[in-house]
């Protein structure tokens, strides 16, 4: 019987199978974006099971879990790791025509070559066989990020963060780049004071700077950002619910920092001019470093605040936010546009209603310096499934150009995540496979073509970032 995972999975013509075999599979990997942990990879990590592998902190699965009635003891709470897997192989039949019944079987075929259909009678002979293979060295975490071929991995750390782990494993190569990337949203979230004094406190001990004042704080994170830079970082990531770009002064600014330092909570005024201000001056802080700057929009997070209060963040409680998103954000890259100070930019939008909006935003501030410089980014985190992925890639073809287009990342904690970029690489090769055997994209043009795929998978990332 022929294989679920075969070597022309989802590869739906000639033109598509030729472009994905003969230039997109073996290209290497840049993964410019993603949340796995750097202790791990310092450490090599070795895995104890396929649970802890695969289900830990997997929201993704989780959601499918507790939408199948799963209970959430078998999830996060302190079931046995076998009795949660076998939960979620039950779960797994549930799941066909959601992403995870892809991503699922790729990921096993991949990482474990185990071609078998997860289901509730394969649970226990797929669970043995991946947790022993999870015992060698070769599956320790440097070793899975070797075996997808990845070149350079960006982690997401805090402004405070001292990177001695990314010291670490500079000092201890094995194969792979790993740079950190500065995600500084704790600097700006003044709606909590006694959570943000804290946080204060630590970017003063570790930056030097007694931070007074408004200008103080913004000397402080300039510093880090410094040290960021020195540590290899070339590009930051700003997770938001909309961009922000209220008019604001400094003196305004200033008060409204001391006024959340006294301990008193800022209105809503306050909040949209202290984060306007605040990410115009990372947005400045990144063009000096000729850094590259992410923006994700559009999360509303933690909604059920029952298991919020018991579960904490990034469990499986967050949606797709419904904002207008085009008059900040357009006022926002202005501004920086209008003083020279915009740096390489790429635009996320959560919800799928912003792809144009996005895709056309970032267009009217390219301004021939850099290809691609202003990128509508890839199908991010509810929208990086094929569906997602192909509104993304068409509207970027409608209404900017594909090609100078940098690519998948994984957005993951998850060491097995790496199929992913197959996954999109299969999806691009379809779309454009599509194109060809419509006749809508010549043949006589295929050297071009093959070309822009392996641009698209890897090239672009690589010259865009310049790791």
């Amino acid at each position: 019987m022929e294989e679920y995972i075969g070597k022309d999975f989802m590869l739906q013509s000639d033109a598509a199978r030729e472009l994905y075999h003969e230039s997109a599979e073996n290209m290497p990997i840049i993964d410019y974006h993603c949340h796995l942990i750097p202790q791990m990879i310092a450490d090599n990590y070795k895995f104890r099971d396929l649970t802890e592998i695969w289900l830990g902190g997997d929201h993704y699965k989780w959601r499918a879990m507790r939408g199948n009635g799963v209970p959430e003891e078998y999830i996060t709470g302190d079931r046995t790791p076998y009795e949660k897997f076998e939960k979620w192989a039950a779960t797994v039949p549930y799941t066909m025509r959601n992403p995870l019944y892809h991503w699922t079987h790729l990921e096993l075929a991949r990482a474990f070559d185990v071609h078998k259909i997860l289901k509730p009678e394969t649970a226990r002979e797929i669970y043995d066989e991946c947790t022993e293979k999870l015992q060698k060295e070769e599956f320790r975490a440097q070793g899975l990020i070797r075996k997808f071929n990845v070149k350079v991995v960006c982690t997401t750390d805090d402004p405070v963060d001292d990177l001695h782990v990314h010291k670490q494993i500079a000092e201890n190569p094995f194969g792979t780049k790993v740079v950190p990337a500065w995600r500084p949203d704790k600097a700006m979230a003044i709606e909590n004071p006694k959570i943000y004094r804290a946080y204060i406190e630590k970017l003063s001990e570790v930056s030097g700077v007694e931070i007074r004042s408004f200008a103080d704080l913004i000397d402080a994170l300039q510093k880090r950002h410094d040290f960021f830079a020195s540590m290899g970082s070339k590009l930051s990531d700003h997770g938001l619910e909309n961009f922000y770009a209220e008019d604001y002064t400094e003196s305004e600014v200033d008060s409204i920092f001391k006024k959340v330092m006294e301990g008193r909570y800022p209105d809503e005024s306050e909040l949209a001019k202290f984060r306007s201000a605040m990410l115009y001056e990372f947005a400045v802080m990144d063009h000096a470093s000729g850094w590259a700057q992410q923006f994700h929009i559009g999360a509303i997070r933690n909604n059920n605040t029952r298991m919020f209060a018991i579960l904490g963040p990034d469990t499986g409680y967050d949606a797709i936010h419904d904002l207008n998103t085009a008059a900040a954000g357009h006022k926002f890259l202005d501004r920086l546009a209008s003083e020279d100070k915009l740096t390489k930019t790429i635009l996320y939008n959560l919800n799928p209603k912003d792809n144009e909006v996005f895709a056309t935003m970032a267009y009217t501030f390219n301004d021939g310096t850099v290809p691609g410089k202003m990128q509508l980014g890839s199908g991010w985190w509810f929208l990086d499934q094929e569906d997602g992925m192909r509104k993304q890639m068409n509207a970027l073809s409608t209404l900017g150009l594909l090609s100078r287009f940098v690519g998948m990342l994984t957005d993951s904690r998850s060491f097995l995540s790496y199929p992913r970029h197959e996954y999109f690489r299969r999806i691009l090769c379809n779309l454009i496979g599509d194109d060809i055997e419509q006749g809508k994209l010549p043949r006589s043009e295929m050297a071009q073509l093959h070309q822009m795929v392996k641009d698209i998978c890897y090239n672009n990332a690589d010259r865009y970032f310049g790791f």
